[in-house]
């Protein structure tokens, strides 16, 4: 029996948990891939998972590389800190931004529920 009240907790707790499609946020994460824009990061970096958490499971439409994965990509790019936010065009945007400032910087229309 507790076992399966084990079972059923933790079934409980993962539905409660997993990101909802948001298509809004798709399609911003799909149009800031469009305009190459590209956040650097780490996992362990608790700014880095607030910014992924506020996009749910549409970050996964970001592009994104882990910089202690990929450190040579990063080295060349002197990232310094993270999250680092870099446009096509070269601009930065060092630290947590959210969204509603990545929709600016971007010009990718920002539609929240």
């Amino acid at each position: 029996i507790l076992v399966i009240v084990i079972v059923l907790l933790a079934a409980v707790f993962w539905y409660a948990n997993r990101s909802t499609p948001d298509p809004a946020l798709d399609a911003f994460a799909k149009c800031l891939a469009a305009k190459g824009v590209t956040m650097y990061g780490a996992d362990w970096c608790p700014h880095c998972q607030n910014e992924k958490r506020a996009f749910g499971s549409s970050f996964q439409f970001v592009p994104y590389v882990e910089c202690p994965d990929e450190p040579e990509k990063c080295l060349a790019l002197e990232i310094q800190g993270y999250p680092t936010w870099i446009f096509d065009d070269g601009r930065r945007l060092e630290g947590e931004q959210g969204i509603e400032k990545l929709s600016e910087a971007s010009g990718c229309p920002l539609y929240t529920k």
